[in-house]
């Protein structure tokens, strides 16, 4: 685990830390699709994303979700975080995008950590300004773009943070997260398609001109 968190984190963290790290941390391996958090539940543990993607939804209150941003390796979710310093329920749910690897680290580390480490502080402060530039992207693309605007933004995002042009996933999956129905994520992917941005397939779509 230690080389593993030093190929990830050993340009943030001292050697020491990333000791730590491997010594209290849990690591676990989790399968695409896997729910890693869900909504009114306590976190005990912080996360640390070595591998593989993770989104982050929020869910209204007739339990619709909505995308608020994906995690990948190096990544932290800073949710988590003032979950964990609060000692409050979850307010979001987490799901494998991607098969990931992950450390888990449990909650008393974190304040001892920040006022040990400087670059754990740092480490604090910068995954809240990265996960508050997202969610306020995220709040500016309801507000200002139509609906097929948003959806060429998250093919793609779906297809930067998968390094993959092949998109798996099912028009009521992207309805989910785009918070709309079906019916219109499936016509606005037709259009995409006869003007050759993408190709529809029966499980996935191909990225082509996005």
């Amino acid at each position: 685990m230690i080389q593993e968190l030093k190929n990830n984190y050993g340009h943030l963290f001292e050697d020491a830390l990333l000791q730590e790290i491997s010594e209290v941390g849990t690591y676990r391996e989790v399968s695409e699709g896997y729910k890693m958090l869900e909504i009114g539940s306590y976190v005990k543990n912080m996360p640390l994303l070595i591998s593989g993607v993770v989104k982050v939804l929020r869910e209204d209150n007739d339990g619709d979700e909505l995308l608020l941003y994906f995690l990948e390796k190096g990544d932290t979710c800073a949710m988590t975080l003032i979950c964990t310093l609060g000692q409050t329920k979850s307010e979001i749910r987490a799901i494998a995008e991607t098969d990931a690897k992950i450390i888990m680290i449990p909650i008393q580390k974190m304040e001892e950590w920040a006022g040990k480490y400087k670059s754990w502080r740092r480490f604090v402060f910068q995954s809240y300004h990265n996960r508050l530039n997202e969610m306020l992207d995220t709040i500016d693309k309801i507000a200002f773009l139509k609906m097929d605007e948003r959806l060429l933004k998250y093919l793609k995002e779906k297809s930067r943070v998968s390094n993959d042009n092949i998109i798996k996933s099912t028009h009521q999956e992207i309805a989910y997260d785009l918070h709309t129905s079906r019916v219109v994520i499936s016509r606005l992917l037709k259009k995409l398609e006869n003007i050759g941005k993408i190709k529809l397939h029966r499980n996935y779509i191909v990225i082509k001109n996005i």
